[in-house]
């Protein structure tokens, strides 16, 4: 069996990778971002989507499978000092009411997805963008190195 690339370390669920897709096809296909999954940050968290668009725009998408998923994790206000908007993730059978209505929310199934509620703005200071995107060009080239010589590093 072919090892896995370090994107998918068996840690979400089929629910979460069905979410993560649909998101993921919607920040590309509507809203011009590249993405990125399981995005390790600064001060230790990861986010499972961080969208990078033409200008440099930073989005963040925290998926949520369940109503328990959403009720155990608290962290998720961390994310926001490492993006310019900040998005809950669902799949469509989740109740979107349980989510704090001052950030952004998206539903999404493994086809596409769709924002119900836009995340306001909160533009990153310019030195943090700068790490934050230079960290990013330096993993997804790891990643497609990893993806084309999967050999010892």
């Amino acid at each position: 069996m072919a090892e896995l690339p370090p994107i998918i370390d068996l840690r979400q669920s089929a629910t979460a990778l069905r979410v993560q897709r649909g998101v993921m096809r919607l920040l590309r296909d509507v809203h011009d971002l590249c993405c990125y999954a399981e995005v390790p940050l600064r001060n230790g968290r990861r986010a499972d989507v961080l969208g990078v668009g033409p200008k440099g725009e930073i989005w963040i998408v925290e998926i949520k499978s369940s109503l328990l998923d959403f009720q155990v994790d608290r962290k998720w206000p961390e994310y926001r000092e490492f993006s310019d908007k900040f998005f809950f993730a669902k799949p469509p059978e989740l109740d979107g009411a349980i989510f704090p209505e001052s950030e952004g929310l998206i539903v999404a199934d493994g086809h596409d997805g769709a924002i119900l509620r836009d995340s306001p703005d909160t533009p990153l200071p310019p030195a943090r963008r700068k790490a934050l995107l230079l960290k990013l060009a330096r993993m997804g080239a790891d990643r497609v190195h990893g993806l084309m010589d999967p050999g010892p590093r």
